[in-house]
């Protein structure tokens, strides 16, 4: 197997924020399996409850490498950081659908990265967006 380095590093303003540990482990390994990927240890999320901190984070080792994410819930939109490197073909818009259908974006912006030989940046068409869900829909 030929092995990828690509990396996207995200960073997006919701209007729902993960706060559960065990529904964001859940999700990742959801997103891990989509991807055609195998967890190797993880996720392991914890929230902090740090004024000025407050947030959760989440780190999945998975075979083909890592997705880290990092979310601030005490402003008005939440901010979700979230760095995916991986050594295998990946598809970055269902990243950003499942930050879209799970959180309701407001903004979205992202650096994709191949790592190979440099540090080159791969240039992505506008992902698709959809409406933000209502507060109903939205599962924490």
């Amino acid at each position: 197997m030929l092995l990828e380095h690509k990396h996207l590093v995200v960073r997006a303003e919701t209007h729902h924020s993960p706060c559960n540990s065990s529904t964001t482990d859940d999700r990742v390994h959801q997103l891990v399996r989509d991807s055609r990927m195998k967890v190797l240890i993880g996720s392991f999320s914890v929230y902090l409850a740090m004024a000025g901190n407050q947030g959760l984070t989440n780190v999945t080792v998975i075979e083909t490498f890592h997705i880290t994410v990092h979310v601030w819930d005490e402003i008005s939109l939440a901010l979700i950081q979230m760095d995916v490197y991986f050594c295998a073909e990946f598809d970055p818009q269902l990243i950003f659908d499942r930050l879209q259908s799970n959180f309701g974006l407001a903004k979205l912006e992202w650096k994709f990265i191949d790592r190979e030989h440099v540090l080159d940046e791969i240039p992505l068409s506008q992902p698709m967006l959809f409406p933000a869900p209502s507060p109903l829909e939205a599962v924490t």
